[in-house]
């Protein structure tokens, strides 16, 4: 159903909008960003709109470096308390690193002198965030780093990321999210790490018109931490071709492929060593339980009866 905001109607910003979104709960590791951001930038690829945008990102580090940082940045703009807009000022104690991505022009002068957040990522935040974008950069995924891109919500952690376009005026975001692992858990559920996005479909019917591509399901399973890479492209080269691929998470194969019947795939694509090293992947009908070792360069050929 629709969803409401309580705001002035701007250009692709209606009080009465909808959505749509994709969310990736329980992988708590950089490889769900990846995947999440790849989807996204998938759909838009689909949708004819791929040359209208570009992909900002940003790192908002763990727990422990936003609570650094923020302290900081209070401490910095506590000092420009009188020259902050009236909207920034009362942002200071409830959200103050919404005031990095102010459009106030006084803000944005003093925002440019404020500390940089990448100064306060401890070292596994900011491992996480190079594993983030030596994914995207191994997808061929292009991106632009945007260090006062924080999200309008204040739960978010790590990546955070935008579609951008010009096309839309002031209201630029396309499809846009980030990693929020503690949300879930602030919610009274148990610890769930958790990454995804949102995109106006109104924003989007501006940009392009509706466009209808069902498949079945096809699960893509490394066998190994060794064959996640590959898996990768395996999953992409599917999308690509017009196929509906999901990459199986983690556990070993037995799990994966549980988890893959229960999300409803039809087939499941097995990337083991071994078949690799002979040129070969082996092909599973989830229906029937039959399979068969392909070449890895004839796999397109034989998944034609799926689609």
């Amino acid at each position: 159903g629709p969803m409401f905001r309580y705001e002035r109607p701007q250009k692709g910003r209606l009080r009465q909008f909808h959505q749509i979104g994709a969310e990736l709960l329980g992988v708590a590791e950089a490889l769900g960003d990846v995947e999440i951001i790849a989807l996204g930038a998938h759909i838009l690829k689909t949708l004819g709109v791929a040359d209208q945008v570009k992909l900002e990102l940003n790192t908002l580090g763990d727990s422990e470096s936003r609570a650094d940082y923020r302290a900081s940045l209070v401490k910095y703009l506590s000092g420009h308390l009188n020259d902050l807009s009236a909207e920034s000022r009362d942002r200071l104690e409830r959200n103050p690193l919404r005031i990095l991505d102010s459009k106030n022009e006084g803000d944005r002068r003093i925002v440019a002198g404020a500390p940089k957040l990448a100064e306060y990522l401890n070292p596994s935040s900011r491992e996480f965030f190079q594993n983030v974008c030596a994914g995207l950069d191994a997808l061929g995924i292009a991106y632009e780093l945007n260090p006062h891109l924080v999200r309008g919500l204040d739960y978010y952690c790590h990546s955070a990321f935008e579609f951008t376009t010009e096309a839309l005026g002031a209201q630029g975001a396309v499809l846009a999210g980030g990693r929020y692992d503690g949300l879930v858990e602030t919610m009274g559920g148990p610890p769930t790490p958790g990454v995804g996005w949102a995109a106006g479909i109104e924003r989007l019917a501006m940009l392009v018109g509706e466009v209808d591509n069902k498949a079945n399901m096809i699960a893509v399973v490394p066998v190994g931490a060794d064959m996640e890479a590959e898996a990768f492209a395996v999953t992409q080269e599917l999308r690509a071709a017009g196929l509906c691929a999901d990459l199986a998470f983690r556990g070993n194969m037995s799990k994966r492929l549980k988890r893959a019947n229960r999300a409803g795939a039809v087939c499941a694509v097995l990337l083991g060593g071994d078949e690799a090293a002979r040129g070969n992947v082996t092909l599973r009908d989830l229906g029937t339980g039959d399979q068969q070792e392909v070449a890895r360069d004839g796999l397109l050929d034989h998944l034609k009866r799926y689609s």
